[in-house]
């Protein structure tokens, strides 16, 4: 995974702008030697922003970003002009992004829309001139307010694949050849365990000109929930999906438990996960005939839609993409 260019984990120290102080001026002219205060205030501090772009796939473009520190603003002038503000900082990142405080492991913001921006932590706010304290008591204040600290927080940026549905299933399931079947996506595909590294998206055409996004997700292994295999790295991808297909090939010892299997790493990862909409598909069909087929349905998990598929063959397709549009728009 070092050399992937997929990066879905990324902190970062941050540290919003610090205010501008507030002047302490006194207007001082030829024929006006005693004018009053004038002193302006201070800039606004520069904010960290976190923006949405559906253009990209990946937090690569951060890999070697270890600090962001916004601008701070400028202090304020004579004849109450006003300090610049210090310039924001933009982070442009992947749709599915989260944002948390590394420290508290509290949420500071999600980006799940092109264009949408989260302040992660704010500009100090600029001090206050000395033009702002005149009172009847005091025409010539002498002081004005220094500008407030900006924020500071070590940021964790977590990507969590957006799709429709997410395949799960053993490495060699036979996830990416089925992908690059339904779909125009074009995953590594070999005989080997662990091919996929990184999430792949497809898009899926569907009757009458609709379609729905696939994500090929890196293969379960037992004790994935425990980090084992490429563990955590590709199980929080699955909490954004809609609707899970699970993708267990026919030549399976036991089906009913490979799929109890799958079933028990989710549930140990997140719980919530079981609570999402299933559909099940048998992959490499095409290696029975109608009659052992038959003989299969007998031992297949109850209590979720199962449909017989051969990538290969293009062998009940149409039907898996029929289950799953019903899935995928079935009232809860």
């Amino acid at each position: 995974m070092a050399n992937s260019n997929f990066i879905d984990y990324i902190k970062i120290y941050c540290r919003s702008g610090k205010g501008g102080a507030g002047s302490t001026h006194f207007r001082r002219e030829k024929y006006l030697p005693k004018g009053g205060p004038d002193g302006g205030d201070g800039g606004k501090g520069g904010d960290i922003i976190l923006k949405g772009n559906s253009h990209m796939w990946t937090l690569l473009h951060l890999r070697y970003t270890r600090h962001l520190r916004a601008e701070n603003g400028e202090p304020g002038g004579a004849q109450r002009s006003t300090g610049a503000n210090g310039k924001d900082i933009v982070i442009e990142v992947p749709l599915g992004t989260i944002a948390r405080n590394a420290v508290t492991g509290e949420v500071m913001g999600e980006i799940t829309e092109h264009g949408q921006t989260v302040t992660l932590l704010k500009g100090g706010r600029g001090g206050l001139g000395n033009d702002h304290f005149k009172s009847s008591t005091n025409q010539a204040p002498k002081y004005a307010q220094p500008g407030e600290e900006g924020e500071e927080a070590e940021v964790i940026l977590e990507l969590k694949v957006l799709a429709d549905v997410g395949l799960v299933g053993f490495p060699n399931a036979g996830k990416s050849t089925l992908l690059s079947v339904i779909s125009a996506a074009k995953p590594k595909i070999a005989n080997y365990p662990f091919t996929t590294l990184t999430p792949n998206l497809g898009i899926v055409p569907y009757r009458d000109n609709r379609s729905f996004v696939m994500a090929d997700i890196p293969g379960i292994i037992e004790g994935a929930a425990e980090g084992k295999g490429l563990g955590l790295r590709f199980l929080r991808h699955i909490e954004r999906n809609s609707v899970l297909l699970f993708l267990i090939p026919i030549d399976t010892d036991d089906i009913k438990k490979e799929y109890e299997i799958l079933l028990k790493e989710l549930q140990k990862y997140n719980p919530e996960l079981l609570d999402k909409k299933r559909v099940l598909a048998i992959s490499k069909s095409d290696m029975l005939d109608d009659e052992l087929i038959e003989e299969v349905k007998k031992s297949l998990p109850e209590g979720i839609p199962a449909v017989f598929i051969s990538s290969v063959a293009n062998k009940g397709l149409q039907e898996l993409k029929d289950k799953l549009w019903e899935a995928l728009n079935a009232e809860d």
